[in-house]
């Protein structure tokens, strides 16, 4: 049988990866003998949701195994779950959708709608009933949106490739011991197959998180073999328990709709829209630069962060009347 394994919502902001959490039931997989007929798809879903943990990433894994396979399957899966999401962390709610054959039209369209807007649990509980799916869900369980918007966005446009490596559990929480040297040389090497590795302004390191989850880094580029490379370029001065290729729509801006108007445009959904700049553009407390724009259908504020660098300070020169977009 074909299988669509999604899952999403295991970290917390005291730890944790969901991506991990991929690496680990990955592996139990491969000890059932099953057939991997994708990359594991790292799914990033509208990054402007207000419960999301960090990366508001999701994931998919899609297998063919005999039937007699299947409960093996979804135990094992549901076991990595429940033995490493950060349950009780209030917000983190995990879930799982299990979905046999190809994937209905109806599923790649939540997903769209789940990457660019805001879907709701009751939708995605009655697609999955529709279609003779399975879920299972902790806490609030909606982990299981994310779930099915993974297994939904097949990836079948633009898409690129991650690949991610981990630390030794005892590592967990410590500074991350990378020759930083190495990671700029390979951003050198590996120009144009390669994004989003050295900051070009202010030279800082990219591919390493902070927090105290499991990743050391992650290296993103237009196939695998070039994240496979680049990888094979960093020196690492702490041993990686493993690494994980991921297909990914990260970097497309998939998230990114494009609206006619400012009537148009809803709270926490990522647009596209064109206005003429009124008034002066104000920096706040942190130095965020506010400005307002408007057309016909009328007006709104637009912020650009202390982050945005360049942006950020060509922000700061819109005068009245400018056109952007």
């Amino acid at each position: 049988m074909k299988l669509h394994i999604g899952f999403d919502d295991t970290d917390s902001p005291r730890g944790g990866c969901t991506t991990y959490v991929a690496a680990l039931i990955i592996e139990k997989l491969h000890g059932l003998g099953v057939r991997f007929i994708d990359y594991p798809n790292l799914i990033r879903l509208n990054p402007n949701i207000p419960w999301k943990t960090r990366g508001n990433g999701a994931l998919c894994l899609r297998i063919m195994c005999e039937d007699s396979l299947y409960g093996d399957v979804k135990e094992q899966v549901i076991t990595v779950i429940e033995e490493n999401s950060d349950l009780s962390y209030k917000g983190t709610d995990p879930g799982a959708v299990f979905l046999v054959g190809d994937v209905p039209e109806e599923v790649k369209r939540f997903a769209k709608e789940a990457i660019q807007g805001i879907v709701r649990m009751r939708d995605a509980l009655k697609i999955i009933r529709k279609f003779g799916a399975e879920a299972v869900g902790y806490n609030a369980g909606r982990g299981i949106i994310g779930g099915l918007a993974a297994i939904g966005e097949t990836l079948e446009g633009d898409h690129t490739f991650e690949l991610i490596a981990y630390r030794k559990r005892e590592n967990w929480g410590s500074p991350r011991r990378i020759d930083e040297s190495s990671v700029k040389e390979m951003d050198k090497k590996m120009a144009g197959l390669t994004f989003n590795n050295v900051d070009p302004e202010s030279g800082r390191i990219l591919i390493t998180p902070r927090g105290p989850d499991p990743v050391l880094y992650g290296v993103r580029g237009e196939t695998p073999e070039a994240v496979k490379r680049a990888h094979e370029m960093i020196r690492s001065y702490e041993p990686i328990e493993c690494w994980v290729i991921f297909r990914t729509n990260h970097g497309t801006d998939a998230h990114l709709k494009r609206i006619p108007s400012i009537r148009d445009a809803r709270a926490y959904d990522p647009v596209i829209l064109q206005g003429i700049v009124v008034g002066s553009p104000k920096i706040i407390p942190g130095g965020h630069v506010i400005f307002q724009i408007r057309d016909e259908t009328g007006t709104i504020d637009c912020a650009v962060y202390e982050q945005g660098g360049r942006l950020r300070e060509v922000a700061r020169e819109l005068v009245e009347g400018d056109l952007v977009e």
